[in-house]
């Protein structure tokens, strides 16, 4: 049993958690244990993300009613787990472009063949050219999707108005953001109104 609580203490501790400037601007995810050790110092406040009320951490773990379910049980103490911190001193943003490699291909377009819809493995996803390579197609953001076996033979060396195939969606180069380490599906819905735009993908 002890065995069990621990393995789920250790499951929530790592969990992510979202980081806001002191601008409430997203810059950073981390876990859900380092955003606890922020708070203990009081380095950030944690944020209730349906009525943005802001607690320091003395007034975190005393709260009654709490916007989550989950606590990290303690032989004294309960605590909330926190899913959006927001720092007290800094409020620059890290400014950098996501660098165009298969993995984070993979993340943009969340493991999901963009023709069909179909999600799958690494092993079962391809990167396809829009414009195929031999007909002067460049390795960019903006001409790079995920396809499935199925839909990349369908499509073979064709242009794609010439392959009866339609795109999900225009490819785009990712804007920064802390979500590039995490696929869409794995964000937290908590986190959607501190996006950018509001959106809840990585464009």
């Amino acid at each position: 049993m002890q065995k069990t609580e621990n393995a789920m203490r250790a499951q929530l501790l790592d969990r992510s958690a979202l980081v806001l400037n002191r601008s409430w601007m997203p810059v950073h995810v981390t876990t859900v244990r380092r955003a606890l050790c922020m708070m203990v110092r009081d380095v950030a406040r944690v944020v209730a993300p349906d009525t943005l009320a802001v607690y320091a951490f003395p007034e975190w773990i005393r709260l009654s009613d709490p916007p989550t379910r989950d606590y990290v049980r303690s032989p004294s103490v309960h605590i909330p787990v926190p899913e959006v911190v927001v720092l007290r001193g800094y409020d620059r943003v890290p400014c950098h472009e996501a660098p165009f490699t298969r993995r984070n291909l993979f993340l943009r377009d969340d493991f999901t063949c963009q023709y069909c819809g179909r999600k799958g493995s690494p092993d079962r996803l391809s990167i396809d050219h829009v414009t195929p390579k031999s007909r002067g197609g460049r390795t960019t953001w903006e001409n790079c999707v995920l396809a499935c076996v199925g839909c990349n033979a369908r499509k073979a060396d064709r242009h794609l108005k010439d392959s009866g195939l339609r795109l999900l969606r225009q490819p785009m180069r990712p804007r920064w953001t802390p979500y590039l380490n995490l696929r869409p599906s794995q964000q937290l819905e908590s986190w959607h109104r501190f996006a950018p735009d509001n959106r809840r993908s990585v464009h």
